[in-house]
């Protein structure tokens, strides 16, 4: 998307699945000079649908979307498109390793945090309407952390682990499967989930497929 000119205001699409956050963020935007909120949603599947339809520049999203599809699938489905689309500035409370790789490989230009004092919003609405990428504090921090300390690759143990969890497999059915003890398997997982940057089962599922871990 090419850069708006100044005296254009940038459009806003919301997505966040709880209306009173939807409620207070327009509340708060009316506020902002040139920023203008052409609509709400509170799915993955309706901030599709309306940003096909309203053209806004930015899409303002959650990544925790109750129903449907989440937020990091919504953000790749906006910004694959082959004509130019919506920018994606992500609004969310979560800053773990696994939100922020998968959101920002989704294609998001920019991560934001809901602590974010507001003309911190605004700004990193007006940059991702420009095409300027914007990170909270913390989420550059993690990120500069995790370049200068790269994550060892998974051993051939952890892969069949990590493959025998996306099956959907408990500990004591993974260990049977394996002909290992559930004390092991606790351990490998342990050392998956450190490897990964996440914390939980799903999580080191959802990173597996996004770096493409599984067969």
């Amino acid at each position: 998307m090419s850069t708006l000119p100044p005296s254009s205001p940038v459009r806003l699409l919301l997505c966040d699945d709880h209306a009173v956050v939807r409620a207070g963020l327009r509340a708060l935007l009316s506020s902002a000079d040139g920023i203008d909120v052409v609509g709400e949603a509170a799915t993955g599947e309706e901030a599709l649908a309306m940003a096909a339809h309203l053209n806004p520049d930015v899409v303002l999203m959650d990544l925790q979307l109750d129903d449907g599809m989440d937020g990091v699938t919504a953000t790749r489905r906006l910004t694959a498109g082959g004509s130019p689309g919506p920018r994606v500035l992500v609004l969310t409370m979560f800053d773990t390793d696994a939100d922020i790789t998968r959101a920002i490989e989704a294609g998001a230009t920019g991560y934001l945090l809901k602590a974010e004092q507001p003309e911190e919003l605004f700004s990193a609405i007006r940059d991702a309407a420009s095409g300027r990428s914007t990170l909270s504090a913390p989420v550059a921090d993690r990120l500069l952390t995790r370049l200068r300390s790269p994550r060892p690759a998974l051993s051939a143990r952890e892969h069949e682990i990590l493959a025998q969890l996306a099956r959907g497999l408990g500990n004591r059915e993974i260990a049977r499967a394996l002909f290992i003890s559930e004390a092991t398997v606790k351990t490998h997982l342990g050392r998956i989930y450190g490897k990964l940057g996440v914390e939980t089962r799903a999580g080191a599922v959802a990173v597996a497929k996004e770096r493409r871990l599984l067969p």
